[in-house]
């Protein structure tokens, strides 16, 4: 009778388990909770109009473009490091624009102020290769350093981790 109880409770802990992480939505930080929920609703606005303008870029790759700043400095672990915003917009117009799209994973999103400066911004996303339909994408983790410059809020800094 025991054995049978044990069985059970194990099929339930593992049923329950399975169901808790099935969700598609992930934060980084347990509990986290946004330092001031209007900066926080900001940046993940811009977030995703910036990638909007980044997954459509084949006609608004001038809107993507103007969400850099122009001292930018972009850090990709397998790309290497680069600060030139043209040659960063010109390697996304012939590389990404019609063959790959960002997702955002849901509820990933976490934004810290930086005092007198703006916000970072860490999260999690993912790209789909739309040359390569069958690959699975994978997630990836993601920090964005936003600048508000002139009451508009530019990208200074990219860390892109896959």
């Amino acid at each position: 009778m025991t054995k049978n109880i044990f069985i059970s409770t194990m099929l339930l802990g593992l049923f329950l388990l399975s169901c808790s992480s099935s969700s598609n939505v992930y934060q980084l930080t347990k509990n986290y909770t946004p330092d001031d929920e209007a900066l926080y609703k900001t940046i993940v606005q811009l977030d995703s109009t910036f990638f909007e303008a980044y997954n459509t870029c084949a006609t608004n790759l001038d809107k993507y473009s103007a969400f850099y700043s122009d001292s930018l400095e972009f850090y990709h672990d397998k790309g290497g490091f680069m600060n030139s915003k043209k040659e960063i917009v010109e390697g996304t117009k012939n590389n990404v624009c019609g063959k790959v799209k960002r997702e955002l994973v849901q509820g990933s999103i976490e934004v810290y102020p930086i005092k007198d400066y703006g916000a970072v911004e860490i999260g999690l996303h993912k790209f789909i290769n739309k040359e390569e339909p069958n690959s699975v994408p994978k997630i990836a983790r993601f920090t964005i350093i936003w600048k508000k410059e002139n009451k508009e809020w530019k990208i200074t800094k990219v860390i892109s981790l896959h």
